[in-house]
C-alpha cells in the first residue's frame, strides 16, 4: 500500500549442527513483486548473502535492489561482471551524496553522474582490474533503487544468471557464486529391506569459470557408515558437474539411518556443504496408493515425502504403443522399456534414411509428444536446417528414417492416443504457423493452422499438401495440459482451435472452432464454432479434443482463470451448447483424455483460496471426470502448491491401452530464488489403476504392466 503500517518483529533461532550453505527463504502474501513491503533483519551469523528474488514477470528478468531507509548510509557490496558493465542507481533523496564505487582493495573505481533520465550512472571498461571481490557501492542514504549488468540485469556469459546476489557488508561476503549447487540434491530419502544394497546418484557442480577440484567425504550418524562412494575425488573444468554415484546397503534396525555426503572444494575449503541420506527401512510409500492430495512442502517434495525414486526416464510424459509398451521422449531421443531394461535412442546417432536436404544437419525434437500408428509404428516431429521434419521409426525406435514437411517451418501437433483414436496408418497433423503478434496484447497472435494427412507410398512417409484451416488461430498452449488439437477416426480428422478476434471488438472469449476433413471424399467440412473461452484474444485459452468408443468427438474449450465449456458432436452432426463442467472454477491448462467406459478425465491446473494459505490464493493440481450421460463430478485436486502465488505444474495426462491414466507434472513456483536452488530434473508421474478412483506414485512395474 501507499502508507506502510507499523513495524513488526520476529526471531528466528536455530542450532546449526555441522558446516554448510543454508537459506533463509522469505515470502510475502499477495506481495510477489515486492512493492507493498520493507524489510530489515539482524543476524548474528558471520557470513551471508542477500539474493533478491522476486516473483517472475513476462518479460526480461530484472531484480533491482531497492533500499528503504533513507536516515542511514548504505553498502552494496557485489561481484562485478568480468567484462564492461553499466551501474546505476535512482531514486536518490534531494541532497543525498554522488553515489561512489570502489573495488575490493579500496581503490576509488569512479563516481556515479546523473544522466538525462536522471539516474546516477557509470559505466566501467573491461580493462579494471577484478582480482578481488566483493566491489562496494556507497550511497549516503540507503533509499533507491539500485540497477547493474551481471547483478541485477543478466547475459549469456555471466556467472551465475538470473541471481541477484549480495550483501549491505563487505565482511560478511564469501565466495557463494563460486559453490553454487556444490552437491544436489539437498537430501534424499531411500526405503529398501533391510541388507538390501542400491545405489542412487547426486550431481556435483563447478559453477567457477575455472577448473576446480572437489573433496568427497562421508559422514554418518550411529556405529557403520551404511553409504560407499565410488570417488572421493572430482576434478571438474569450469560450469562442469558431473554424477556421485552413492552405494549403500539398508542396516538392520528400526532406522531412519542417516548419514551424509561433504563436497569441500580445494581451493576454497572454508565453504564446505553437504547432501544428507536419509535411508529407511521397509516398503517405500510410493509404492502404495496415496492419501490424496500430495501437499508439497519448501524443499519436501515426492521423495523426501514418499521416497519416490523412479528408475525410469522422467524428463517427458508416457505414451503408450498398440501392444501397450511406453514411450518417453528424452532430451535427444526416445527411451522405451526393452529386454527387460530401459533403453534409450539418440536420434541423431539412429538416422538411417535422410533426403539430401538434412544432409549435415543436426534433428531437433520439436515437441514431447510421440504418435503411434496401429502397426506400431512411431512419429516425432523435429526440426533440422530450418525446415519441419517428421521422423518414422518402423522398429519400435530403434532407427528412425526423416522426412521434411513441405512448406515454411511452424509448430506441429500430431494426434496423440488419447483413448480410442488409433490411426490406421501414419497419423495426421496440424501445424501453427505465426504470422502476426500484436505488441498491444501480449497474449495474441495471429498464426495459419494447416492440416497435414501424410500416407504410407511405396514405404516412405509421403506428407501431401497442407490444408490451410484457418489464418487466424490464435496458436496452440502446450507446455502445461499438452491438450490434444487433432482426433481421427475412419476417414474423419477433427481438429479444434482458437482464434484471435478484433481486440476492438466485444466478444465473450475466444471463439472455438472444430472443422473435419473427409479423407474418403477429399472435403474440408466448413468449421463449426463450438463456444468462446474467456477472455478474448488469450494464447492460453487453447481447447482439446478428444472421442469416445462410438468415434463422437468431445471438446472441452479452453480459459485462463474461467471455467471451461464443454461440447460433445450429436448424431446429425451439431454440437451441444457448452455446459460449465463447475461453477466459478478457475481453470487453465487442459489435459484430456477418454477412458475404455468412455467416461472423460480431466487434468487441470485450479487455483483455490484459503487454507493452508489463509490470505493468498494458491494453485493445485485438479483433477475430475464426467461419466457417461452423468454431469461433471467435482474436482479432486491431486497436488498442492508448496508456495501461495503464481505457480504452474507443467502436467501432461496420458493414457495406456488399458485405461490407466498418467500424469507427469513439474512444480514451478513463481519465486526465482526456489526455481534458482531447486536444479535438475524435478518431475515426478503418478498413475491411477482405476479410472481416477485412486492414486500412486508410478513405478516401473506401473509402466511397463504386463509387457515387462
Amino acid at each position: 500500500g501507499e502508507v506502510l503500517g507499523p513495524p513488526q518483529t520476529v526471531t528466528l533461532r536455530t542450532q546449526v549442527e555441522r558446516p554448510g550453505i543454508y537459506a533463509l527463504n522469505v515470502t510475502v502474501s499477495n506481495d510477489r513483486y515486492g512493492n507493498n513491503m520493507r524489510w530489515g533483519f539482524r543476524t548474528n551469523c558471520p557470513r551471508y548473502m542477500v539474493e533478491t528474488a522476486r516473483g517472475h514477470r513476462d518479460q526480461r528478468h530484472e531484480e533491482p535492489i531497492v533500499l528503504g531507509s533513507p536516515e542511514v548510509p548504505a553498502v552494496v557490496a557485489f561481484q562485478p561482471r568480468a567484462g564492461e558493465f553499466s551501474i546505476e542507481v535512482g531514486e536518490l533523496p534531494a541532497g543525498s551524496d554522488t553515489p561512489v564505487l570502489y573495488a575490493a582493495d579500496g581503490e576509488q573505481v569512479g563516481v556515479l553522474q546523473k544522466n538525462e533520465e536522471g539516474l546516477y550512472a557509470l559505466s566501467v571498461p573491461a580493462s579494471v582490474h577484478r582480482a578481488a571481490v566483493p566491489w562496494e557501492l556507497q550511497l549516503s542514504s540507503a533509499y533507491g533503487a539500485v540497477y547493474a549488468d551481471g547483478l541485477t540485469r543478466w547475459e549469456a556469459g555471466d556467472p551465475i544468471r538470473d541471481s541477484c546476489l549480495w550483501t549491505p557488508d563487505p565482511q560478511s561476503w564469501f565466495p557463494l557464486i563460486e559453490n553454487r549447487w556444490l552437491l544436489t540434491p539437498y537430501r534424499r530419502v531411500v526405503y529398501a529391506a533391510p541388507g538390501r544394497a542400491g545405489e542412487l546418484t547426486l550431481r556435483a557442480h563447478n559453477n567457477a569459470g575455472y577448473e576446480r577440484r572437489l573433496d568427497l567425504t562421508v559422514e554418518f550418524d550411529g556405529d557403520r557408515c551404511p553409504i560407499e562412494l565410488a570417488s572421493y575425488e572430482l576434478t571438474l573444468a569450469g560450469g562442469e558437474a558431473a554424477q556421485v554415484p552413492v552405494r549403500y546397503i539398508m542396516p538392520q534396525g528400526d532406522g531412519p539411518h542417516v548419514a551424509r555426503v561433504r563436497v569441500t572444494p580445494a581451493d576454497t575449503p572454508e565453504v564446505a556443504t553437504y547432501s544428507t541420506i536419509i535411508l529407511r527401512p521397509g516398503e517405500a510409500p510410493a509404492a502404495r496408493l496415496l492419501d490424496m492430495p500430495i501437499e508439497l512442502k519448501p524443499y519436501a517434495h515426492e521423495n523426501e515425502q514418499f521416497g519416490y525414486l523412479p528408475d525410469y526416464p522422467t524428463g517427458n510424459q508416457a505414451y503408450f504403443d498398440p501392444r501397450n509398451r511406453p514411450y518417453m521422449r528424452t532430451a535427444a531421443g526416445i527411451a522405451t522399456w526393452r529386454d527387460e531394461q530401459w533403453v534409450e535412442t539418440r536420434v541423431n546417432d539412429a538416422i538411417s534414411e535422410r533426403p539430401e536436404v538434412f544432409e549435415g544437419g543436426t534433428f531437433s525434437l520439436s515437441s514431447t509428444k510421440l504418435a503411434f500408428d496401429a502397426d506400431g509404428g512411431i512419429y516425432l516431429p523435429a526440426t533440422c536446417n530450418g525446415r519441419n521434419v517428421i521422423l518414422r521409426s518402423a522398429d519400435g525406435g530403434v532407427s528412425f528414417a526423416a522426412y521434411e514437411v513441405p512448406g515454411a517451418r511452424g509448430s506441429i501437433d500430431m494426434e496423440s492416443f488419447s483413448g480410442h483414436n488409433m490411426p490406421e496408418g501414419p497419423p495426421p497433423f496440424v501445424r501453427f504457423r505465426r504470422t502476426a503478434s500484436d505488441p498491444n496484447l501480449r497474449w495474441r497472435s495471429l498464426n495459419d493452422l494447416e492440416l497435414f494427412l501424410p500416407e504410407m507410398v511405396d514405404g516412405a512417409l509421403v506428407m501431401g499438401e497442407p490444408i490451410l484451416l484457418t489464418r487466424d488461430c490464435i496458436g496452440l498452449s502446450a507446455h502445461s495440459g499438452m491438450p490434444s488439437a487433432i482426433v481421427s477416426r475412419g476417414d474423419l480428422v477433427h481438429v479444434a482451435w482458437g482464434e484471435a478476434t478484433d481486440p476492438q471488438a466485444e466478444v465473450p472469449g475466444v471463439p472455438t472452432y472444430v472443422g473435419a476433413y473427409d479423407r474418403a471424399t477429399d472435403t474440408l467440412r466448413e468449421p463449426d464454432l463450438i463456444g468462446y473461452g474467456p477472455p478474448a484474444n488469450d494464447g492460453h485459452n487453447s481447447p482439446s479434443i478428444t472421442m469416445d468408443s462410438a468415434g463422437r468427438p468431445h471438446v472441452l474449450i479452453g480459459t485462463h482463470g474461467r471455467p471451461f465449456g464443454y461440447s460433445e458432436r450429436l448424431e446429425d452432426g451439431s454440437w451441444t451448447e457448452p455446459v460449465l463442467p463447475g461453477e466459478g472454477l478457475s481453470q487453465t491448462y487442459i489435459g484430456m483424455v477418454c477412458g475404455p467406459d468412455d467416461t472423460l478425465h480431466v487434468v487441470f491446473r485450479l487455483w483455490r483460496s484459503g487454507e493452508p494459505y489463509p490470505n493468498a490464493s494458491h494453485a493445485t493440481l485438479a483433477y475430475m471426470r464426467k461419466r457417461p450421460g452423468q454431469p461433471w463430478e467435482e474436482p479432486k485436486i491431486l497436488a498442492r502448491a508448496p508456495f501461495s502465488e503464481y505457480s504452474v505444474f507443467y502436467h501432461r495426462l496420458t493414457i495406456d491401452q488399458e485405461g490407466r491414466l498418467f500424469i507427469s507434472y513439474d512444480y514451478w513456483s513463481t519465486y526465482w530464488f526456489y526455481r534458482n536452488d531447486h536444479p535438475g530434473d524435478r518431475r515426478a508421474v503418478i498413475m491411477s489403476p482405476d479410472g481416477g478412483d485412486t492414486w500412486k506414485m508410478a513405478e516401473t512395474r506401473d509402466l511397463v504392466g504386463e509387457t515387462g
